[in-house]
């Protein structure tokens, strides 16, 4: 009849009020992407320094990393292992966080900074904190080279 719509085009067609309503948000970042983020401890460990600062430089960023992951002073970080993580870093992780929207990166400054998703990964960190590494996360938020031995 004129003037009525077919159920079967609208769910051909995707047009129906209930599919609009199913399709996610384009501000947020679906869960997936939110655990393969923070997959792998490098990637974490970026995430806790956003939750301090949220602005780094890759050399702050790469020091602070090998000094975590060596477990010592970042003082006493060798040219060596930093060089080793920033590579990392820049071929590996930060395009990752990038694609997914939780960092901007500025190759002419070479500083990370929080982006439109980076809230959504940081609460998802903070909610998983403890049962992943609380140490990094004590490292990554504060200075090591503060801690007493």
């Amino acid at each position: 009849m004129p003037g009525e719509s077919d159920p079967d085009e609208e769910a051909e067609s995707g047009t129906s009020a209930e599919s609009e309503k199913q399709l996610p948000s384009p501000d947020v970042l679906e869960i997936e992407p939110v655990y393969e983020a923070l997959g792998h401890p490098r990637r974490r460990y970026l995430c806790y320094t956003l939750l301090e600062d949220t602005e780094w430089s890759m050399s702050e960023l790469a020091a602070k990393i090998a000094a975590w992951e060596n477990d010592i002073p970042e003082h006493e970080v060798s040219a060596d292992q930093r060089e080793a993580v920033y590579v990392s870093l820049y071929h590996a992780h930060v395009p990752k966080l990038v694609d997914e929207g939780v960092i901007t990166f500025d190759e002419a400054t070479e500083t990370i900074r929080a982006a439109e998703h980076a809230k959504q990964v940081l609460a998802a960190l903070e909610g998983m904190g403890a049962s992943l590494d609380a140490a990094q996360e004590t490292h990554a938020r504060g200075e090591m080279d503060e801690r007493e031995d």
